[in-house]
């Protein structure tokens, strides 16, 4: 594993072109539109469901973050709206508003695939700026995916190094996918989720916050050929899978481009999975069932989530 962000090893355009080419699944599936997740079938949902053994559910949603910060530079909005106070009495009731700017740092979110385009094309080649526009998505909207129940796979990679968590930079490549499968007992194959726990969550709780837009562990994009290979259905993460600073120059988030415009994979950033890892370090095991419920918006690029693990 790559620790210092120097030496995590670069990679050209062309290179990144070409990795493109290779995993693109474009003209695979029907619906297009909820691409990877077409991969999920009846029984891989009974497969899933066949790992609950302990009744143990683990929810990796943040809580609703309504303070700035260096990871939270568009904090979420919560305020009243009735305080019981401005309707007939008995029974008084109580309202709230809530409003986000969600694809950042600080909520948990599902990316929906037409979140990302690269060289101007979303998934499946249609032009951006002709298929985005200030209604909304007429394709790749989250309202296509609906809910997901699969087999969940957690690397967690500072249990196998036996870290706290992975500094910021570290990236996290296609061998260290292949040790941590091996050291964890698990196995990444056709329809299942994937999350990557960097221990980020619980470095911020000890350290503090900063700037994960600059400085982040995650996934190098030679990590990818085998997570296509293996026919993944979801890629997560306690960062937003991306390493950064990025390898790849030119790219903010080579990943994001791979993972949704090339393979029609949906991710989920900003996953909290502190009490996953405990829950899966007691229970002795790695997989489990998870279900991930987007909002249903219309023409939304994703939604705000709060995935949840069953053991």
């Amino acid at each position: 594993m790559s620790t210092d962000p120097a030496e995590v090893p670069r990679v050209s355009r062309e290179e990144f072109d070409a990795l493109f080419a290779s995993v693109r699944t474009w003209g695979r599936w029907d619906p297009a539109d909820r691409g990877a997740w077409n991969r999920v079938t009846p029984d891989h949902v009974r497969r899933a469901a066949a790992l609950v053994r302990d009744g143990r559910t683990v929810p990796m949603g943040l809580p609703w973050n309504t303070r700035p910060g260096p990871d939270n530079s568009k904090p979420a909005l919560h305020h009243m709206t009735d305080l019981g106070d401005v309707e007939p009495p008995e029974p008084a009731t109580h309202k709230d508003f809530l409003a986000v700017d969600y694809h950042g740092k600080a909520v948990t979110h599902l990316d929906a695939l037409s979140h990302v385009a690269y060289r101007g094309l979303l998934y499946e080649g249609h032009p951006a700026r002709e298929t985005i526009g200030a209604g909304g998505a007429r394709f790749g909207s989250v309202a296509a995916l609906g809910p997901l129940v699969t087999k969940g796979v957690l690397l967690d990679l500072p249990a196998v190094l036996g870290v706290d968590w992975l500094e910021p930079g570290h990236a996290v490549r296609a061998r260290d996918v292949i040790a941590a499968e091996r050291a964890l007992g698990v196995e990444i194959d056709d329809g299942c989720a994937v999350l990557l726990r960097s221990g980020r969550f619980r470095r911020r709780r000890e350290l503090g916050p900063w700037d994960v837009g600059a400085a982040g562990a995650g996934f190098h994009v030679d990590a990818v050929p085998l997570l296509a290979e293996r026919a993944i259905s979801l890629l997560g993460a306690d960062g937003d899978s991306d390493v950064r600073p990025s390898p790849v120059e030119g790219l903010h988030s080579p990943v994001h481009a791979l993972a949704i415009a090339a393979m029609g994979v949906p991710l989920l950033d900003n996953l909290d999975l502190e009490a996953l890892s405990a829950a899966c370090a007691e229970a002795g095991r790695h997989e489990f069932m998870i279900v991930v419920t987007p909002l249903d918006v219309p023409g939304g690029t994703g939604s705000p989530v709060n995935p949840v693990a069953l053991l």
